[in-house]
């Protein structure tokens, strides 16, 4: 398993601003041991804290909202329904925040799905779950200096 901890945008980050100002992550995602692993990962270093996690819909639009964090991992199926029911309702409510959508469905069709709703991206859980702290913190970065140039 691999931390989130690297380079970001050619900036070398210490531990010590990674735990003063880590990333507010949401994990909506039904399958308990993967919701694990995800969190495992994602808090490895202290880049990224986890601050709320969901396993259907309704918990994940509710608890999004309510946590407000910087980013959200959504599985594309969830229990009682799927992550682009979440992504659709939230996304309008908070286009600031970043959606880091996982699947172990590498339909293009999802992909594209997600993309049209507001993903930032969707990873594949097989091949790139190692990249998801790498993409979670890119789109970040990516997402504040667009909103820090649209409010300037």
């Amino acid at each position: 398993m691999r931390s989130c901890a690297g380079k970001l945008q050619g900036m070398e980050t210490t531990q010590y601003e990674r735990a003063a100002n880590p990333v507010r992550a949401f994990i909506a995602e039904d399958n308990a041991a993967m919701c694990e692993r995800l969190r495992a990962l994602i808090e490895a270093d202290g880049a990224i804290r986890v601050v709320g996690q969901a396993q259907t819909p309704r918990e994940a639009i509710a608890g999004i909202l309510a946590c407000q964090p910087d980013a959200v991992v959504l599985d594309i199926h969830l229990r009682e329904g799927n992550g682009l029911e979440v992504i659709r309702e939230v996304f309008p409510q908070a286009p600031q925040m970043v959606f880091v959508v996982v699947s172990s469905d590498p339909d293009p069709q999802y992909r594209r799905a997600f993309a049209q709703a507001g993903a930032s991206v969707v990873l594949d859980k097989s091949s790139e779950f190692n990249r998801i702290c790498e993409e979670i913190l890119s789109a970040c970065a990516a997402r504040r200096s667009q909103w820090h140039e649209q409010c300037s």
